[in-house]
């Protein structure tokens, strides 16, 4: 293999010597693995627009109310109260990403990652519609502003506009929910208006992310392409060029079809840069693993097409780890790969558990803070705050108390029984009352059972303070 200048990696792909952004225009990819990307980025993207629209048992398949506390994951409503549960998904979701990157590099992030479906399958193939391919693309760059410079800009400007709108409603029915977005479209900016800010806000972002900031976000903003550096080795899968054949004895060239390459010991490479340029992060794969590299297949589909061309063998540019292209290894689970797997597996395990073992109405009784028991005659009180939480879309009606662990009674202040709406919460206050002499100490636990009518439906725990025992 021929010696490689390391020095392309003392700064990313899209800065220049003196240290400027460097506007990339790749060209437009065309392919087997294109093709492929399309329709799981399409597929991925009707996924997207949908989530926040559609509703299980009332509930928002997926809903992120940061400012309300409340969050809806697979149409199962979690509230703070169920917070454990959050993070475990969380957890469950980077082991997941994280063993797919040991086994299969950034297959997320050329395949599924919503920045670059939305760069490449969106904005960029418009961009190609109207700018034309990498050429046109930079010619018009160099263009003066005449009237067909200023005609396509505006135009394109306009377009990116309007979807990037139109992400921002999507977005934001995330975040506040599909009820409200559509509760803001009818009563308009005005009675709305915090929502229609917000709104103008999220629209602002993705037009400057995806106009003009765009692989910039996962060089500079996203630390996942940074994480390759602790997570892949040697028998990670990833997009790689292979250099034992590409190279050889010789080195790459040009192609020179009057010559016999195998003969004069050149590479199969030929140097025709179609690789780099349609590189949506303007690297070069031949010079090995990089973080700008997003594993896209946009390479893989250019170095076939030009090998077909000149009568060589596919595949100089392919998903394979670095054992498989120098020692010629087969892929292996390894011990590594098999620990992430455990891990995944366990997880997986606990929260399906703790999903089956969430109750649908969750209630917290407490003590008032700073109150004392009070005597009442034989009966020692205890004043308390209730709190109730319905998880459901469902009313519960006539639900109240009753003491399970020891003979007393709850006096509610105000009404005895109650109603709870769907998703909602009922608080307030209530003593309880024990007689002393059934107290055999100054702490005794209690348990209480939350009834629908006649149903128990959820028990919970308190204390119960009381003079020391009278017997």
């Amino acid at each position: 293999m021929s010696q490689i200048d390391d020095s392309f990696r003392d700064s990313i792909s899209t800065l220049d010597d003196s240290g400027k952004r460097k506007f990339l225009f790749p060209k437009k990819p065309s392919g087997k693995f294109y093709e492929y990307r399309k329709y799981v980025s399409y597929f991925l993207l009707a996924i997207l627009i949908a989530n926040p629209f559609v509703k299980i048992n009332g509930n928002q398949f997926m809903l992120f109310n940061v400012l309300e506390r409340r969050f809806n994951i697979f149409g199962f409503p979690f509230w703070p109260q169920d917070f454990y549960i959050f993070v475990m998904v969380m957890i469950t979701m980077v082991v997941f990403v994280i063993l797919f990157t040991v086994v299969y590099g950034r297959i997320f992030c050329g395949w599924i990652c919503p920045q670059t479906i939305f760069l490449e399958m969106v904005f960029r193939r418009i961009e190609y519609l109207i700018d034309g391919d990498r050429g046109a693309q930079m010619r018009l760059e160099k263009q003066a502003w005449n009237a067909e410079k200023i005609r396509k800009r505006l135009l394109k400007w306009l377009v990116f506009f309007v979807i990037s709108f139109g992400i921002a409603n999507v977005f934001l029915a995330y975040i506040v929910g599909s009820d409200t977005l559509w509760l803001m479209m009818e009563q308009g900016p005005v009675e709305q208006s915090g929502n229609f800010i917000a709104l103008l806000i999220f629209t602002g972002v993705f037009y400057f992310v995806f106009a003009w900031f765009r692989e910039q976000v996962c060089l500079i903003a996203c630390p996942y392409g940074r994480l390759q550096g602790v997570l892949l080795d040697n028998k990670s899968i990833n997009v790689a060029y292979d250099f034992v054949r590409g190279e050889k004895e010789a080195g790459r060239a040009k192609f020179n079809k009057k010559e016999d390459r195998a003969a004069t010991g050149k590479g199969d490479c030929i140097d025709c840069l179609q690789c780099v340029h349609v590189c949506p992060t303007g690297i070069d794969i031949r010079n090995g693993t990089q973080l700008e590299c997003t594993n896209c297949t946009a390479c893989i589909d250019e170095c076939d097409t030009m090998m077909r061309s000149v009568g060589l063998p596919t595949g100089l540019i392919r998903y394979a780890s670095e054992d498989e292209i120098e020692k010629k290894a087969p892929f292996k689970f390894t011990a590594r790969m098999k620990g992430y797997t455990a891990v995944l597996v366990i997880l997986i395990g606990i929260l399906t558990g703790l999903l089956f073992l969430r109750n649908d109405v969750e209630a917290d009784i407490l003590r008032l803070p700073g109150q004392l028991y009070q005597h009442k005659g034989n009966m020692i009180s205890n004043v308390y705050t209730y709190k109730v939480v319905n998880k459901t879309v469902h009313d519960f009606d006539d639900i109240h108390f009753e003491l399970l662990s020891e003979k007393g009674t709850i006096r509610m202040v105000g009404n005895q029984h109650f109603k709870v709406k769907g998703q909602g919460l009922a608080e307030g206050t209530l003593f309880i009352e024990i007689n002393q002499y059934l107290l055999t100490k100054d702490k005794t636990k209690l348990k209480i059972g939350v009834y629908q009518g006649n149903h128990l439906i959820e028990t919970t725990k308190t204390n119960f303070l009381s003079p020391r025992s009278f017997n």
